[in-house]
């Protein structure tokens, strides 16, 4: 029968499925080497840099350069249905000789078994064959017989469409986002205008930390499937580093009326608490995401976060552990245990963890910076530059592995290079105090006292956090001290 031919069966078992996980932040340039913000949950120095782009477009750039017309407008959301196979109303086509006698055809287990390892094949199989099993299958739409080419041709469809998006999963599920945006961009419009579609680019320009475009995919994704709960945490994520504090709260109370017992809903409602900085009630909220559902291993690791900023490191590092058991591919806490061994001053631990991060995604300019860092805390400066200028060339947009690079210039005492280098940074982040307040330790080791007091003074200026305020003044009052003496008190 053309029910058994491996091709059908494979064109109906072929599904895909979209999980994804979470991304790091750039982390706000301070003096304690950045430790002060957290290891928050995306990948950028200061989310708020991408906040003064351009935000008059209203399409989301498909493959990260260009404006698209992908997105909703005039086209409406459509769905492709393979009809029913028919001769006549209320008769199937097995049973037309209905007058001559009743023939039911048995199922052959033999048959089946030989179809079920078939289906593992490829689905570019010979389209001779499908055809050839096509044309015996009278179908007809309305008492009219459809043509063998027209199943074919919806078939090969079909297919072609699995094919895309499978691969665009693919490349997303190993960090190589840029790419997954361009196969996505090959969709049909009314395939791309989907809900898991749009949510898959959003995730995708997360891992780029583009948020202005994560939060229109997103948006659209919503518009598409209003009830879908999928990967809207990780939209309470992206307004969270937006700072969009007023529409993170219109999120988590739609999803609250959504649905109150999905984690996604409790994670946005947590976010909305952090974003205030209240992190104790951020942390009740996460815990019940967890009590909902245990194997989500995102709420574990915004529970370790929320640890993490209360400085109860212990249970910090037990929640992350707990995300690592349930997906040992959630990077986010594989660099969430490197941050917190690295405020320890557990150096080896930290470059462990940081390398095991590395590993799961190889194309994130944050966690080669954290990772060259840990190296230079072990005194391999070497292997540290080389992971910074690494993580330069990943991301030219991300400042931090400029900042670490400079700090390990200026302890070679290479000042040149990294004065040159700074100045560089200055011109990407014009208002991080912290800038100024390494040209300032830099222009006192050269003795050029003048230029050290104007940049602390600078620094000050661009009113920095109280901790950072404690050290630039304490660095002003020692000014004049040599640095051999200062090193000894």
């Amino acid at each position: 029968m053309p029910w058994s031919n491996p091709s059908f069966l494979c064109l109906m078992n072929h599904l895909v499925v979209s999980t994804t996980s979470m991304p790091l932040v750039y982390f706000q340039i301070s003096g304690r080497l950045f430790s002060d913000s957290g290891p928050r949950r995306s990948t950028r120095l200061a989310a708020e840099a991408g906040s003064n782009q351009n935000t008059s477009s209203t399409l989301v750039v498909g493959n990260g350069t260009n404006n698209s017309s992908k997105y909703l407008g005039g086209s409406k959301l459509s769905s492709m249905a393979i009809r029913s196979v028919t001769v006549r109303k209320g008769q199937s086509w097995a049973n037309e000789n209905y007058d001559e006698g009743i023939r039911n055809d048995a199922f052959d287990d033999s048959r089946a078994n030989n179809t079920s390892s078939n289906c593992s094949s490829s689905l570019t199989g010979d389209s001779r064959s499908l055809e050839t099993e096509v044309a015996t299958i009278p179908v007809g739409v309305g008492g009219v017989i459809a043509s063998p080419s027209c199943i074919l041709s919806g078939a090969l469809e079909i297919l072609g469409l699995l094919r895309t998006l499978g691969e665009g999963y693919r490349l997303s599920c190993m960090y190589r986002c840029q790419d997954a945006l361009d196969v996505y961009m090959k969709l049909p419009h009314k395939h791309y205008n989907t809900g898991w579609v749009l949510c898959q680019v959003g995730k995708a320009y997360v891992e780029l930390v583009d948020y202005l475009e994560a939060d229109r995919a997103f948006s659209l994704a919503r518009r598409a499937s209003p009830y879908s709960l999928e990967g809207l945490d990780v939209y309470s994520t992206v307004l969270y580093h937006l700072k969009e504090d007023m529409k993170l709260s219109y999120l988590a109370q739609e999803l609250i009326s959504t649905d109150r017992l999905a984690p996604q809903s409790w994670c946005a409602i947590g976010n909305c608490y952090s974003l205030q900085k209240d992190h104790e009630t951020a942390l009740k909220n996460f815990q019940r995401a967890v009590q909902l559902d245990s194997r989500f291993a995102y709420a574990h690791t915004l529970c370790g976060h929320e640890y993490v900023a209360l400085e109860d490191f212990e249970n910090g590092i037990k929640s992350y552990q707990s995300a690592l058991r349930i997906d040992a591919r959630h990077y986010n806490s594989w660099h969430g245990l490197g941050m917190v061994y690295l405020r320890q001053e557990k150096n080896e631990f930290s470059e462990h963890h940081f390398r095991m991060a590395f590993q799961i995604n190889p194309c994130s300019s944050v966690i080669m910076s954290y990772l060259g860092t840990a190296l230079h805390a072990l005194k391999r400066n070497v292997e540290a530059l080389e992971m910074m200028e690494r993580a330069i060339l990943a991301d030219k947009k991300n400042p931090l592995p400029m900042y670490q690079k400079a700090n390990i210039l200026m302890s070679l005492e290479s000042f040149d290079e990294a004065l040159e280098v700074l100045e560089e940074l200055r011109e990407y982040a014009p208002r991080e105090s912290s800038v100024y307040a390494l040209m300032g330790k830099i222009y006192k080791r050269r003795n050029m006292h003048e230029k050290a007091m104007l940049h602390f003074g600078l620094a000050l200026d661009l009113k920095p956090s109280a901790t950072d305020v404690a050290t630039i003044k304490a660095a002003i009052e020692k000014l004049h001290v040599p640095d051999e003496l200062e090193d000894s008190l």
